[in-house]
């Protein structure tokens, strides 16, 4: 089976899910079924909506290697006053999470391990 659009609410072909359904309504597909020699249209909706908090990536206390470059002048003297270390052999930042966590550094975090 193939889907050839996918519609978002409003474009052409969504009038009457959109009134049938409103602002829980996400997309709308139209699938092709070669087989049987069919079009099926499916929409997709929201049925609940609850708060959500991702999970943290790393625990506060684990090292984590942070990638900056050594014309980067701001960003390591950040890092040597979060408490990072130069590991010479990965040729990488070592500092603990919770000291770069919610600032500029967290997002050249190197994920290796996941």
């Amino acid at each position: 089976m193939k889907s050839r659009l996918n519609l978002k609410p409003g474009q052409r072909g969504t009038k009457r899910l959109v009134e049938k359904y409103g602002a829980a309504l996400l997309y709308v597909r139209y699938r092709y079924d070669e087989e049987r020699g069919v079009r099926l249209k499916t929409v997709e909706i929201v049925v609940e909506e609850k708060p959500w908090r991702p999970p943290a990536r790393f625990r506060e206390e684990e090292m984590v290697k942070v990638m900056v470059g050594y014309s980067e002048q701001a960003l390591r003297a950040k890092l040597k006053a979060a408490g990072g270390r130069w590991n010479a052999m990965d040729k990488v930042w070592q500092v603990r999470y919770g000291a770069i966590r919610g600032t500029d550094l967290e997002c050249r975090i190197l994920d290796e391990t996941r």
